[in-house]
C-alpha cells in the first residue's frame, strides 16, 4: 500500500477530528495497517477552526504531520480557502457542496458532494454529517473497509445512535460513488 497523507478540515463542531480518529482506529485495528492521527483547532471549540491529520500506511510512519496531502477534506469556505494550497498536486480534494464553493483554480481533482443536504434530506440530524464525509472518503480511497468503521462506530455509540451513523456512511459512500461513475 501506498502511504496516504489525509487532512480533514472544517470548524469545530462538526467532526473532522472525531471522523480521523475513528479512520486511525480502523486501521490500526480491524486492518492491520499503521496510523498516526493530530489534530489542532481554534480557541473557539465550536465554530473555531478544526483540523485533523491522519496518516495511514504499511510500514513505519516517522512524522505524524501532515505537509502535502493526499486527500484533502474541506467542509467549510474558511477551510478550503486555508489548506487548498497544501494539497499535492494532482491529488483528491472532496468538499461539501453546501458550505464550500469551489472559486479558485485549485490543482488538484476536487469532488464536491452535497453530504450535508443528503444527511438533512434523509436523516435530519447533523451530527453524522462527519460519518457521511467518512464514507465518501472510503469509497474515493479504499484505504479501510466500510467494515472495520462500523466496528469502530459500535465500539464508541451508545446502540440508539448506530443505525443513524450506518445510514450515514452509506449515503457518503453513494454519493461518492455516483460521483466516480459520472
Amino acid at each position: 500500500m501506498e502511504r496516504c497523507r489525509m487532512v480533514f478540515s472544517g470548524s469545530g463542531g462538526q467532526g473532522v477530528i472525531t471522523a480521523a480518529i475513528i479512520l486511525a482506529e480502523a486501521a490500526v485495528i480491524y486492518e492491520n495497517l499503521r496510523a498516526v492521527q493530530s489534530q489542532t483547532y481554534g480557541p473557539a471549540a465550536r465554530g473555531g477552526a478544526a483540523r485533523s491529520d491522519v496518516i495511514i500506511s504499511d510500514s513505519d510512519i516517522n512524522y505524524p504531520r501532515v505537509m502535502q496531502p493526499n486527500v484533502l477534506v474541506c467542509l467549510t469556505q474558511e477551510a478550503y480557502n486555508k489548506f487548498n494550497r497544501i494539497i499535492r498536486p494532482g491529488c483528491l480534494l472532496i468538499t461539501d457542496s453546501h458550505f464550500v464553493d469551489h472559486d479558485r483554480k485549485v490543482d488538484a481533482r476536487q469532488k464536491g458532494l452535497p453530504m450535508y443536504d443528503a444527511v438533512m434530506e434523509n436523516i435530519g440530524k447533523p451530527v453524522v454529517f462527519n460519518i457521511c464525509m467518512l464514507g465518501a472518503v472510503l469509497e474515493f480511497t479504499n484505504l479501510v473497509e466500510a467494515d472495520s468503521i462500523i466496528k469502530v462506530l459500535e465500539s464508541r455509540l451508545p446502540k440508539e445512535f448506530l443505525a443513524i451513523n450506518k445510514k450515514a456512511l452509506e449515503i457518503g459512500m453513494g454519493l461518492a460513488a455516483a460521483e466516480k461513475s459520472s
